[in-house]
């Protein structure tokens, strides 16, 4: 079976630095249950009692915003005015979830369930699996995820599709590689990567046909440990994943056939693609977790090296202008790098051990 791993992003028109409300970042601050709300180049509030934020997820739909907390809440908010609509608890450690057109799916770890609730954040069911659930995702009237301690991914069918509430039924289940870790989606592709298992697993969702992919380096050698694929970047025509245990970005084409390793100056956590795909942001751990290095995706070759006054826990590229937030967690401040020229643009305060950064843009009046 040959198969495609290409992730088309939208590409963006750059406009003169200037700035706009358009585009409000949600930036997770970490260690006080709290969310910054950074507007015009400024951190203008902060919606609190949010939880615990120690890895704090967020998604949009429309105007509708949930984040989820590391101790099982999840909470609804009206992106445009930060107010918050619904909470529920729906167990002592939740993982990830997914927003349906009529519910939110919730894959706990720390009940071993999975939750259905209503776009309010009511409850309509409660799936046990007797494993931490992780992967979770949507295709069609399927819902699916992995079992982190059974060795398996779960594809549920929504017996009510199309007619009301979800009623979501066993439809078919995989055993797959040792302890699934993390998983995305393509199209009607279902790739889930593995702890213990060197390669990802690949499911066809139309076909329901299960295969395992190897991926190896020059030298033909099996990689690929824990590929947490929130980590990874892709592009039209390539794949950039960050090595595990080694000072290097490995690049592949979208059939994973091997091109080359880009070294780089520490050990890569995380990669970011560009909006126009022209550039690649790389951040590091250990002595490297202050610095960023900017890689050409044509030539393969870093350009950029910027080093901050603290820890990288992530970075945002923004959609309309050129520029990238970055969260230096040690100063409690969030950097702005201008992509045009490739300098520290601005600053922003009042940011709390800062995390993760969601973009919301906000739609055009007319």
């Amino acid at each position: 079976m040959r198969f495609l791993l290409s992730v088309l992003l939208l590409g963006s028109t750059f406009f003169s630095i200037t700035l706009s409300a358009k585009e409000k970042y949600f930036v997770v601050e970490r260690e006080s249950e709290s969310v910054a709300v950074i507007e015009d180049g400024l951190a203008k509030r902060h919606m609190k009692h949010m939880h615990n934020m120690n890895h704090g997820v967020m998604k949009f739909d429309g105007n509708d915003a949930y984040i989820i907390s590391r101790d099982g809440y999840i909470i609804k908010f009206d992106a445009r005015t930060e107010k918050k609509e619904a909470e529920y608890k729906t167990s002592k450690s939740a993982i990830g979830f997914v927003i349906g057109k009529n519910y939110v799916a919730v894959a706990n770890y720390d009940d071993k369930s999975v939750d259905i609730l209503t776009r309010d954040l009511k409850p309509i069911d409660k799936i046990v699996t007797g494993s931490k659930n992780v992967g979770i995702k949507i295709y069609k009237d399927m819902l699916i995820f992995a079992q982190m301690d059974n060795d398996k991914v779960t594809v549920l069918k929504d017996e009510n599709y199309g007619k009301g509430l979800p009623k979501f039924k066993t439809f078919k289940e995989f055993n797959v590689g040792k302890m699934p870790f993390d998983a995305m989606i393509k199209k009607n592709t279902y790739i889930v990567g593995f702890f213990l298992t060197k390669g990802f697993g690949v499911i066809d969702l139309d076909t329901m046909k299960y295969h395992l992919i190897k991926v190896t380096d020059e030298e033909n050698k099996p990689v690929l440990k824990v590929p947490h694929f929130g980590f990874w970047s892709l592009s039209k025509e390539r794949t950039f994943i960050p090595a595990v245990g080694d000072n290097a970005v490995m690049v592949y084409d979208n059939n994973f056939k091997f091109i080359q390793n880009i070294k780089t100056q520490g050990l890569p956590v995380f990669t970011s693609l560009s909006p126009d795909q022209k550039y690649l942001a790389v951040t590091y751990s250990g002595k490297n977790f202050p610095t960023i290095q900017i890689i050409d995706t044509k030539t393969l070759k870093i350009i950029k090296t910027f080093t901050f006054k603290g820890k990288v826990l992530h970075v945002r590229w923004s959609q309309k202008y050129p520029e990238l937030y970055v969260s230096v967690n040690d100063a409690n401040q969030v950097n702005v790098i201008n992509t045009d020229e490739w300098f520290l643009e601005r600053e922003i305060y009042q940011v709390k051990h800062p995390s993760g950064i969601f973009l919301y843009q906000m739609p055009d009046k007319k």
